[in-house]
């Protein structure tokens, strides 16, 4: 019997959990009831047509995540939610949402087609709802998403009143990365990444107070950055504090050495004031952090994880807006 963990694994060599967001420039989301099977979209509840058009997503390489959600109402409504989530182009906050209610899955396939073609539906709805909070309770994929995801789903649903849920939907997601950082969320639509979290954690989270230091533990990284640089966001927002949550950022890696030990990054981000300011930093491997490890509970093998750390950090260009009185 495999009495492997990666998520303990993971915490008893104290991994940081920075830089393990990804990046996709969408989300599909499908509301299907479970269970769901190891491969989420081979599951019992999915239609033939929903589970080709997946495949062809993936054969072209579109930079496209097919996830599915439910919650504890999923398998007893008689419609299905459909959420896409798009990426802004340039300085942005996240990305945006649109939201389909369809009288069952199996038309999903044919309006998430429609979607890619650029035609619009008119299945497509307006809702109050400000934030999707996915929780990956996959366990069929990795036992830590049952034994850690699944409990912190069910407490933080309990917890709808004392932790303020208003216009924000909690579901439990198939696998989206990151299992061994159990329990794993994402943010949407920010879509940033967490991981390790907990009840104290999600609450500071939620409403964007309390000790942003807190975040140095649970913050995996942003999804709309590459994954080397969302240690440099990191650095920006404990400096910045939840204030930075409402700045609007751009990054990108302008160089890399050969053997990636050390990386020229940029992130441009702009206040709600309209100050703009573009900073560079030289990230430098960080040999005390990277370290071998498993990245699943059914790995055979140990994986190189490299971390990136901070060299130095400059401005390299600023535009301030300044309002006379």
């Amino acid at each position: 019997m495999n009495t492997f963990f990666c998520s303990d694994d993971s915490r008893e060599i104290g991994e940081d959990v920075i830089g393990s967001a990804t990046n996709y420039q969408t989300y599909i989301l499908v509301e299907c009831p479970l269970p769901w099977t190891s491969e989420a979209f081979n599951s019992k509840w999915v239609p033939h047509n929903l589970r080709i058009l997946v495949e062809e997503v993936k054969r072209a390489n579109l930079p496209i995540r097919f996830l599915l959600i439910a919650n504890d109402v999923s398998h007893k409504v008689n419609h299905t939610t459909l959420l896409i989530y798009q990426k802004e182009e340039g300085l942005s906050n996240g990305y945006q949402k649109k939201e389909f209610k369809l009288a069952n899955i199996e038309q999903v396939a044919a309006v998430v087609q429609k979607w890619i073609w650029g035609i619009s539906s008119h299945s497509e709805m307006e809702t109050s709802t400000t934030r999707d909070i996915l929780v990956c309770t996959h366990g069929s994929h990795d036992k830590c998403c049952a034994r850690y995801g699944a409990p912190f789903y069910f407490n933080i649903t309990a917890k709808n009143a004392d932790l303020c849920l208003d216009n924000v939907r909690i579901w439990k997601s198939s696998h989206f990365g990151g299992h061994r950082f159990a329990p794993t969320i994402i943010d949407l639509p920010e879509g940033r990444y967490y991981g390790r979290i907990d009840i104290d954690s999600f609450r500071s989270i939620l409403a964007r107070t309390g000790d942003i230091e807190c975040l140095n533990k649970v913050y995996r990284g942003w999804g709309i950055l590459p994954a080397a640089l969302q240690i440099l966001e990191r650095e920006l927002m404990l400096c910045n504090g939840w204030d930075w949550f409402n700045y609007k950022v751009a990054g990108k890696i302008l160089e890399q050495s050969l053997d990636n030990n050390t990386i020229l990054g940029e992130l441009s981000f702009e206040q709600p004031s309209g100050s703009l300011y573009t900073y560079q930093a030289k990230l430098v491997k960080d040999e005390n952090k990277t370290q071998q490890l498993k990245s699943s509970c059914n790995a055979t093998r140990e994986l190189v994880v490299t971390k990136y750390a901070v060299g130095s950090l400059w401005v390299s260009s600023s535009k301030v807006m300044s309002y006379s009185t």
